[in-house]
């Protein structure tokens, strides 16, 4: 896919998808809210840089209506900040606040796990089985492992039929974006999250809450760990 850049205020040249603006697909609105919210997702925007509403609007071939609201829309979910001198911001989370997100995702993960044991539908169950049989090859890709990693906890969720811990997951989720590059970048990382979710569909296939609880529990200790692993490799070549 091709890419057009955008300018943003440091200077630096950020690429979206050449296709952004997703004419046809909803509102204004809501096409610059997903394009800028998928380059963030894909490291094209990162935590610390500056947008410009103005080279967003011309990158997307929209007025800068359309693109004022989506980037309120971010600033509200908490994505963007407004900084005096400097404008629009990408969020950037420090150590503490990155600790204190994975804290938060050990007990909803858990209970997402653990409510899934009791209440997931056959139908459901299966789906999960499959979506760790096909991440089973020895083959290791980080991008493909990212996206199955993500409708993995997504089928968790939702098996857990419970409309408000669902809610809180998918708001800690956009707020997850802010971490960058996926741990699952790291191959040793691949292989036992692997591990770790045939241990967390296995517990919830057997009906058992509280080993479905733990089990996601160390999945998420150990996506911390790989974090703070990638936080420091990164410091130290900086």
């Amino acid at each position: 896919m091709g890419h057009r850049p955008l300018t943003t205020d440091s200077g630096k040249i950020v690429k979206l998808p050449a296709d952004a603006s997703l004419k046809g697909r909803g509102s204004s609105g809501e096409d610059a809210y997903e394009a800028l919210y998928d380059a963030l997702l894909n490291g094209q925007l990162k935590p610390g840089e500056q947008i410009r509403e103005a080279e967003v609007a011309r990158l997307l071939g929209m007025s800068r209506t359309p693109v004022r609201e989506a980037m309120r829309r971010l600033e509200t979910q908490g994505l963007l900040i407004h900084q005096p001198r400097k404008g629009m911001t990408i969020r950037q989370l420090d150590h503490q606040a990155i600790t204190e997100l994975y804290l938060v995702r050990v007990e909803l993960e858990g209970m997402a796990a653990a409510e899934a044991a009791r209440h997931a539908s056959e139908a459901e169950i299966d789906a999960l089985q499959e979506i760790v049989e096909g991440d089973s090859d020895s083959q290791i890709d980080p991008a493909r492992s990212s996206r199955i990693n993500k409708v993995f906890h997504q089928t968790i969720h939702r098996a857990a039929h419970n409309r408000f811990l669902l809610e809180i997951l998918d708001s800690l989720q956009v707020t997850m974006s802010l971490l960058g590059k996926t741990t699952l970048s790291l191959p040793e990382r691949v292989r036992t999250a692997r591990q770790e979710h045939q241990a967390i569909v296995s517990a919830i296939a057997e009906r058992k809450p509280e080993e479905a609880r733990e089990a996601a529990a160390a999945h998420i200790r150990a996506a911390h760990r790989a974090r703070l692993k990638m936080l420091f490799e990164t410091a130290a070549s900086e």
